[in-house]
């Protein structure tokens, strides 16, 4: 077992009933093996198993119409998980063809949710959309952050490309975001984009296992270990294999400590 604290900054989860389809479409739709079951007691289970002592969990709306019940459900997933002993918090989801942000925003906070998810691959957005900058607005003026799925590399699926990121910036300056997978899914060609983009975090998550240990030494060393944070994507990963891969990074102790716990505490103010 690793001797440092360790928190969980990317995960997903649906209800019971839903989970075992959404697996199977997740994995068939980014046609890699989906390693958890995708619920509230197996994520806590693989956790708490694997000495993760919290988990961030991301939501995402597929419709508008969904968001109201995909963050009531996302705030009672945080209640059972906190129950089983996991420090958890949740991001609320939200949508393109949303036209009243301000009151989905103020329905979050008073749920207790942390900030807000975009998938814009399964949300079929660019995240430059001029659509979601209400929800931009009203985060970047409640210091609420926003986290992104960001890169793909295949042509029908350029929603989140770095330059689309850098832009939002543009318009949003003190907006913080958190841009997933070491900010370029697959797309790692664009990398060097990334380092320089400010008010930004990154985390680890479908990263460690599409790169040499190396290769994703150096890109966290160059996006800033300070900005780093250990995710799993579960169900795509469980803590189990991400840890292994975690473990093979060439870090010092406390590289490894700020990008295990360290980091997420401080963005999470936990």
């Amino acid at each position: 077992m690793h001797n440092y604290k360790l928190f969980d900054i990317h995960t997903h989860i649906w209800p019971d009933r839903l989970a075992p389809a959404a697996c199977r479409n997740l994995g068939a739709f980014y046609n890699f093996p989906i390693e958890g079951e995708g619920t509230v007691s197996d994520l806590t289970e693989s956790s708490l198993k694997n000495g993760v002592s919290g988990v961030l969990m991301l939501s995402v709306a597929t419709n508008a119409k969904q968001v109201p019940a995909v963050n009531a459900g996302a705030a009672a997933a945080v209640d059972a998980m906190r129950e089983a002993g996991l420090n958890a918090y949740a991001f609320a989801g939200f949508h393109q063809d949303c036209v009243n942000a301000d009151e989905i925003v103020e329905n979050a906070v008073s749920l207790g949710l942390s900030g807000f998810k975009l998938h814009p691959d399964i949300q079929g957005a660019d995240i430059d959309d001029e659509r979601f900058f209400p929800l931009y607005r009203e985060c970047e003026s409640r210091g609420l952050p926003l986290y992104f799925h960001m890169g793909d590399c295949r042509p029908q699926y350029r929603f989140s490309e770095i330059r689309r990121l850098i832009r939002i910036k543009e318009k949003f300056p003190a907006l913080v975001t958190v841009a997933a997978h070491l900010g370029s899914y697959t797309a790692w060609e664009d990398s060097y984009m990334l380092k320089d983009i400010p008010n930004t975090l990154y985390d680890t998550s479908s990263a460690l296992w599409a790169m040499s240990a190396g290769r994703a030494g150096e890109l966290i060393h160059m996006l800033g270990v300070s900005r780093c944070m250990f995710g799993t994507d579960y169900p795509v990963k469980t803590a189990d294999t991400e840890i292994a891969l975690f473990e093979a990074l060439e870090l010092t102790d406390e590289e490894r400590r700020r990008i295990a716990y360290d980091n997420a505490a401080a963005f999470l103010k936990f």
